[in-house]
């Protein structure tokens, strides 16, 4: 039977096609023709995992415009909202869960991207 296997991407309206796709590559280190392109995860011994949450509003994705948010992987958050700031991306906001550490930016069209470093949920 067919079914739904992971994630395949995530699909919006740039404004600047362009320069949203320079924006990645130079901001954030993914090289894209189209737009970003990634395989499912780096890491080894990963079980795939996605996610599709539906909220009631979007307060979570707010100031994120367009109602949806991104969410990439990382291997080292703190590593690289060091790099990100280095190339004049604002972060705003952080936090560590225990069972991940997150940060939050804007990509220039105003799209959230989450970004989280897996991590192994205390005992």
């Amino acid at each position: 039977m067919a079914k739904i296997t992971g994630l395949g991407g995530v699909f919006y309206v740039a404004q600047d096609p362009a320069a949203t796709r320079e924006w990645y590559r130079e901001k954030l280190g993914i090289d894209c023709e189209y737009g970003p392109q990634l395989n499912w995860s780096e890491e080894t011994g990963d079980t795939p995992y996605s996610l599709i949450s539906h909220f009631k509003d979007d307060a979570y994705i707010k100031p994120g415009k367009g109602g949806f948010m991104i969410n990439l992987r990382v291997d080292d958050l703190d590593g690289f909202v060091e790099v990100l700031k280095s190339r004049d991306v604002e972060i705003l906001d952080s936090v560590d869960e225990g069972y991940g550490k997150f940060a939050w930016l804007l990509d220039p069209d105003g799209v959230k991207i989450e970004l989280w470093e897996q991590v192994e949920a205390p005992g």
